[in-house]
């Protein structure tokens, strides 16, 4: 046991198992040279940041993941954190928009508005962002299999509101690559998928030069259970997955690059998580750079979103959620984040109530204007330690990639199961560490007392018959007709090559739902069953 083991004794490491040493100094970065290595904030590799003021210039964006119960609710809740100070909105979704279902499906029971917002058509959608100006604020939305639809019916919203495609801005998550290593909500097969994303990168490159068409997200690879550098190896080449397919379709790189983004776990190894963000910009500018040759200065940024870890956080003590978030926090900032979610000290037991969420908010604010870690770029800059990290962490994640590129691709490593079977080996050496006392989770393992009793957000199934009577009454009023005229043209598109988002425009404006207008692409595309990899 842990308790038992002497300091001299103990073997320190990371959290993913990367030994550390007593002390850092000179001998650590022999190699090390800073104008290759480092760089200032703003110039190329990027390592201390990708503008040259960062914070200073401008604070990153406090973007709280939001959403629950009905597209009203929901709203009521938008209005209150705008009121309170946040600066970008971020859409979370339940369980049977993920997987592409209405309410009223029969797979939708027991689920409708409970981790997340129910959306099935564009009348949610105008719903949801009522009197929120979609030219003025900035929105996330965390949807993947459906993605092209639920952004279809974003764009409606924002024509309805009398706002250009040029003026809107924010993020789509889409990242359909780190469901099939990871988190499993899909629907299609993954090359039908890869299609329906570099749908969305070449419209978006060409009618929403603001919007980001896909976020590349590490974020649910490191809830798995995997390493921080798994976690940015992953990422990373999925992100050259999604480059390789936009290429191919013959766009050219520098045309889409620059609205590619990023999403991060914020974990709880403070420098380790900071090295894997300096990291994180200084591999892909070199990517972008040597295996692309892009030329534009914004191809080569990797800007990215940070949400602190959801799987670090206990139920046991719940309080103690707060701290863990604030470090995890700062890790971010301190790591150059451009965008952050804070995770309120109940989602151990449920979405956030008011006031949990409320703090969780505050401790963004408390960061930005009362630490003063916003006052310098990358302040850990030239840590022996830091340093020495980052460079580990780089050499960890081309390993990675390198390994990857053997398969030829990225959709045939996960078709062999390799990016799987590695997660799968890293989540089961903390969970022993964890279960053995190696590794110390303060209430949960060691120091643990009463419960701290918490309120929490109830979500009733009102939400569902709320849902259910707005589903029917809408398919009782709109032009069933020219409904299906939308989804049989949509159908013949995604049977041929033409690019679907206009067809599923067509299709959202008519008020088709999210579930017929994803029932007529399972009749081209079917859908996907895992294998297992033993």
């Amino acid at each position: 046991m842990a308790s038992d083991i002497t300091t001299l004794e103990r073997t320190f490491t990371t959290i993913s198992g990367v030994p550390v040493e007593p002390l850092y100094g000179p001998a650590q970065l022999k190699t090390f040279d800073p104008a290759q290595d480092l760089g200032r904030p703003g110039e190329f590799p990027y390592t201390r940041g990708i503008h040259r003021d960062m914070y200073r210039g401008k604070l990153w964006t406090m973007r709280q993941f939001s959403g629950f119960a009905t597209p009203e609710e929901t709203n009521r809740r938008y209005h209150y954190l705008l009121d309170h100070g946040q600066t970008g909105l971020s859409v979370a979704f339940d369980l049977p928009a993920l997987m592409g279902y209405d309410a009223d499906h029969v797979m939708s029971q027991g689920e409708v508005g409970k981790c997340g917002v129910s959306i099935c058509s564009l009348e949610d959608m105008e719903a949801l962002f009522s009197g929120i100006p979609l030219g003025d604020v900035t929105v996330s939305m965390t949807i993947n299999s459906p993605a092209a639809v639920i952004w279809a019916m974003y764009l409606a919203v924002a024509e309805k509101q009398g706002v250009d495609w040029t003026r809107v801005s924010g993020t789509l998550q889409n990242d359909i690559l780190k469901e099939y290593i990871a988190q499993k909500e899909y629907i299609f097969p993954p090359r039908p998928s890869m299609r329906l994303v570099t749908d969305t990168i070449e419209f978006g490159a060409r009618y929403t030069p603001r919007f980001n068409p896909i976020s590349i997200s590490g974020y649910h690879i490191r809830e798995a259970g995997s390493t921080a550098a798994q976690e940015l190896a992953f990422t990373l080449r999925d992100g050259i997955e999604y480059v390789d397919w936009a290429l191919e379709r013959g766009l050219k790189i520098d045309e889409f690059a620059p609205r590619l983004s990023f999403f991060f776990n914020a974990h709880s190894d403070f420098f380790e998580e900071i090295a894997k963000y300096r990291a994180a910009r200084k591999l892909w500018a070199y990517i972008m750079r040597d295996r692309y040759d892009a030329k534009n200065e914004r191809s080569l940024k990797l800007r990215f979103h940070a949400q602190t870890a959801g799987c670090s956080l206990t139920w046991q003590q719940p309080n103690n959620n707060l701290m863990r978030t604030a470090w995890q926090a700062m890790a971010a900032v301190l790591g150059g984040a451009q965008s952050l979610h804070t995770n309120s000290l109940d989602e151990a037991y449920a979405l956030p109530s008011e006031q949990a969420v409320t703090l969780a908010l505050r401790t963004q604010q408390i960061l930005a204007y009362e630490t003063g870690v916003a006052n310098t770029p990358d302040p850990l800059g030239g840590s022996y330690f830091v340093e020495t990290l980052t460079l580990q962490m780089e050499s960890a994640a081309r390993e990675y990639i390198a390994r990857i590129d053997q398969f030829g691709s990225m959709i045939a490593a996960i078709e062999a199961g390799f990016p799987q079977k590695e997660i799968a080996s890293a989540s089961y050496r903390y969970q022993r560490e964890v279960e053995e006392g190696e590794r110390v989770i303060v209430g949960a393992n060691r120091f643990q007392s009463d419960d701290q009793p918490i309120e929490l957000l109830q979500i009733d199934q009102s939400a569902q018959m709320h849902q259910l009577n707005k589903l029917a009454a809408l398919r009782k009023r709109r032009n069933n007709s020219a409904v299906q005229s939308t989804l049989d043209a949509l159908s013949r598109a995604a049977e041929g090559n033409e690019n679907t988002m206009p067809f599923i425009l067509d299709a959202v404006r008519a008020y088709a739902t999210l579930g017929e207008v994803c029932d007529a692409l399972r009749k081209v595309f079917g859908s996907y069953t895992e294998t297992t990899q033993l």
